[in-house]
């Protein structure tokens, strides 16, 4: 007599192909297994789950499937509070911070934009980025679900929309950070929060008409960037606004 499995919410999406389909889903559990591992082989990453059920019961990642049951698996629901412990993640995060692979970079670009701290450095390996997520408890955000089901994963999303900006409100959605936005308070080249500096202390690397109209500034310490309020910010701006 086999298992069954059934995933709930948007999660069947998330599944190998030939699982696609009808639910609930047929599951052999004559082999031993944690519940991690069962939910994991049908495609769908455990930073997806956001509850899981046995027979009823809730239990967490370890729980071992060795006898005929009903399954069900639940995804993230928002808002997903990632600094408060659960059954399956008894350890939170200290801080929202995030880490962005290659496939989103001009989500982790948005995300910086409207204030977030986002690690991002396009020359790292998936192995890299995993254990970079760990090390500094971020979130890591990927469209690649094979990263997200690697062990020492413990935060992560696999982002389902393709537009930069409605990624940036599928994420802000999900963690309910609507009012922890923070716009270019944070450096868009190196992800250091910025500082207000004297127009007179940097007046001598400004482009004359920068130096004619603008009296505003703030710098990097990380990278000694300097940003002000022109013409492009209008534009930043009215798309976070679109974001929100």
């Amino acid at each position: 007599m086999p298992s069954f499995i059934h995933f709930h919410g948007d999660l069947p999406t998330l599944l190998r192909r030939r699982w696609q389909g009808p639910q609930p889903l047929p599951h052999n559990s004559e082999r031993a297994a944690s519940i991690k591992d069962v939910v994991e082989a049908f495609g769908v990453p455990h930073t997806e789950v956001g509850a899981l059920e046995v027979d009823t019961i809730e239990v967490d990642f370890s729980h071992p499937i060795d006898h005929p049951c009903r399954i069900e698996v639940w995804p993230q629901a928002a808002p997903w509070r990632v600094a408060e412990p659960c059954l399956l993640r008894p350890t939170p995060l200290p801080r929202l911070a995030f880490v962005a692979d290659v496939n989103v970079s001009k989500l982790g670009r948005l995300l910086r934009m409207a204030g977030f701290d986002v690690a991002a450095d396009p020359g790292l390996s998936d192995a890299e980025l995993a254990w970079l997520s760990a090390r500094e408890e971020r979130l890591l955000l990927t469209k690649d679900r094979g990263l997200l089901r690697r062990k020492v994963v413990q935060f992560g999303r696999a982002i389902r929309a393709t537009d930069p900006l409605e990624q940036l409100r599928e994420v802000i959605e999900l963690l309910a950070i609507h009012d922890r936005i923070r716009p270019f308070s944070r450096c868009l080249a190196c992800n250091t929060p910025l500082t207000p500096v004297a127009k007179g202390e940097i007046v001598h690397l400004l482009e004359p008409l920068t130096k004619k109209y603008y009296s505003t500034f703030s710098r990097c310490p990380g990278c000694a960037k300097i940003y002000w309020s022109g013409s492009h910010v209008e534009k930043m701006q009215d798309m976070l606004a679109k974001a929100q």
